[in-house]
């Protein structure tokens, strides 16, 4: 029976103010606060509310029949609890219902993982613990900021105790195999590997409004009947895309709520289910080793990183700010943690 695993990430960029070279030394205040609280508030009431009121009442209409994942960064998180708390009570009420599963991801939203393992892992630990703060339940699964993946860093989450991790289904490491088998780390076969479909998800959080497309408009029965159309053997379908999606890059004029509504009603028709990554990869067995000797993600079209390290500028950026992360985890003070936590968020 094939199924379904539909996750969104939630992660808010902090906006930085003009800051000139006359300030270093004597500013040490980095942020617009004015351009946080107006950016927040415009992407609670136009994308995350009614997304979220939206989730709750499908899961109201079918149940646990239907099921969803969202991860949210501890930057994202601070930046709600200052600017948009209604969010995080509506992502409260959608936890009482027992149908939703919180990913874990680095608190920073940042590539620690690419830099430092001990960086990276008290980055995540970090993340899981406001987690289990606010909903009650440490994570199992984990996303890194992303999607970024390699085998090493599969290595070190599996150290970690996770018992599988989400990442990109890149055409260039998959080949000719599918994305929609449970697949492994090959350093560590214990945790296992959910890859993204990327048609299937752009489609909704790329091109769904977008009238010069050849699939436009796209109808959840017609979507829904791709997915079941697949080869039997093909099990497990992973939809992953931004919470933005749903409102922001997609407005909610082009009717994507009443789409994603849809879904469920369609899927159960084709007897397809809604699964959470941790019910996947307790249910399924991998099918095999996937080897990614090389970092992928799911930016751009190469799939890898890139858009942050593609040139000596950005590389020597990169070095320079990991190169402080002991000294900054040695110094543990709370408002240079919290600059260290911004200034190194992917976006």
């Amino acid at each position: 029976m094939k199924t379904i695993c539909l996750y969104f990430e939630i992660h808010q960029i902090v906006h930085l103010k003009r800051y000139r070279f006359f300030d270093i030394g004597t500013d040490h205040y980095y942020y617009d606060d004015y351009e946080n609280d107006r950016s927040i508030g415009e992407i609670a009431e136009r994308s995350y509310m009614p997304a979220l009121n939206a989730f709750l009442d499908m899961i109201k209409e079918n149940g646990d029949y239907f099921k969803v994942a969202f991860s949210l960064s501890g930057v994202g998180l601070e930046q709600l609890e200052m600017h948009a708390p209604q969010v995080i009570a509506k992502l409260q009420e959608l936890n009482d219902t027992g149908c939703v599963e919180f990913l874990a991801e680095p608190y920073s939203h940042g590539l620690s993982s690419l830099a430092n393992d001990e960086c990276f892992i008290a980055d995540v630990r970090r993340q899981m613990s406001k987690m289990e703060e606010y909903f009650g339940k440490r994570p199992t699964v984990l996303r890194n900021s992303s999607l970024i993946y390699s085998d090493e860093i599969g290595n070190v989450a599996a150290s970690m105790g996770f018992k599988g991790m989400l990442t990109e289904g890149a055409k260039h490491v998959l080949g000719w195999k599918s994305p929609h088998y449970v697949y492994n780390c090959c350093q560590a076969p214990g945790l296992k590997l959910l890859l993204r479909d990327i048609d299937l998800s752009d489609d909704i959080s790329l091109r769904f409004n977008d009238s010069d497309w050849e699939g436009y408009p796209l109808f959840a029965d017609n979507y829904v009947n791709r997915i079941a159309t697949l080869p039997e053997d093909e099990q497990v379908i992973n939809i992953f895309m931004e919470l933005l999606a749903l409102g922001i890059s997609q407005p909610l004029s082009s009717n994507i709520l009443e789409f994603i509504k849809a879904l469920p009603r369609c899927a159960r028709q084709k007897g397809i289910t809604f699964s959470t990554p941790s019910e996947v990869c307790g249910r399924m067995n991998s099918v095999g080793d996937l080897f990614v000797p090389d970092t992928l993600s799911w930016v751009d079209e190469e799939r890898d990183v890139s858009c942050w390290l593609g040139n000596p500028m950005q590389c020597e950026a990169f070095d320079k700010l990991y190169s402080i992360a002991d000294r900054v985890r040695i110094a543990n003070d709370p408002r240079i943690n919290q600059d260290w936590d911004y200034l190194q968020a992917s976006n």
